[in-house]
């Protein structure tokens, strides 16, 4: 005997489990989720939608664009970052400690670290970062002026190695090109290349923390016995002045 389908009960909404309310944390929470189990490129309004069960467009009340929701995302990746350094550390190996950490948190992004060259983030994790480089300078005795222009040099010399060595790392071609580059120097004319002859291996040398740290070292030392110019407008207070 054929069993009795039961009539369809609609079910009313007030039964069905609510939603979590819509935030730009959410949303940002989302994203870092995706990111890390399926990359950046599905990073995108249509994704973060679905797994949020909304619309895209909702989004938007919340994030203006795919790139203001990149810049929150490296803003909380950058979480780790200002994280308390090394005591007992000098100030410039606290430097190191600090752009390293930065550094690496763009290497395992290769795609961010590509768009950090072109964004200016303003979150509070960067604005920390900010802060804490400025301090660092201050303490070794860095003029304030000078300090503001080598914060910039620092982050752009950390974020163009991270993006370098990740998408390097990730192409097939770049290990052939490194051959074809080293078998060139070896075997060039060295009366049509003098100093490639002479020092050409050394181009090669100390890759790694070493040659990074070094690359520290140099923007500070840079920074520290050079003063920067005057602006038209400090020159026009100073004449003013006398």
């Amino acid at each position: 005997m054929m069993k009795q389908q039961q009539p369809f009960q609609p079910r009313s909404r007030r039964e069905r489990p609510a939603k979590p309310a819509l935030s730009r944390q959410g949303i940002i929470d989302a994203a870092l989720t995706i990111l890390h189990e399926e990359g950046l490129h599905k990073v995108t309004m249509r994704r973060i939608a679905e797994a949020l069960d909304t619309g895209p467009a909702s989004l938007y009340v919340y994030v203006r664009n795919t790139t203001d929701l990149h810049v929150q995302i490296l803003d909380a990746l950058l979480a780790t970052v200002t994280e308390p350094l090394t005591a007992g550390e000098t100030w410039r190996g606290r430097v190191k400690q600090l752009l390293t950490r930065y550094t690496l948190v763009l290497f395992k992004y290769p795609e961010i670290a590509r768009m950090t060259l072109t964004m200016h983030p303003s979150g509070p994790n960067y604005l920390a970062l900010l802060e804490q480089l400025l301090a660092l300078l201050k303490e070794g005795g860095m003029p304030d002026r000078e300090a503001a222009w080598a914060v910039d040099k620092l982050l752009l010399y950390a974020t163009a190695t991270a993006v370098e060595q990740s998408t390097r790392m990730a192409s097939a071609e770049a290990s052939a090109e490194d051959t074809a580059l080293i078998e060139a120097i070896t075997t060039l004319d060295a009366r049509a290349y003098p100093s490639l002859a002479r020092i050409g291996n050394e181009l090669f040398s100390g890759t790694g923390p070493d040659r990074f740290a070094w690359g520290i070292d140099v923007l500070l030392s840079g920074a520290l016995s050079t003063p920067r110019a005057a602006t038209e407008e400090e020159k026009t207070d100073f004449i003013e002045e006398q």
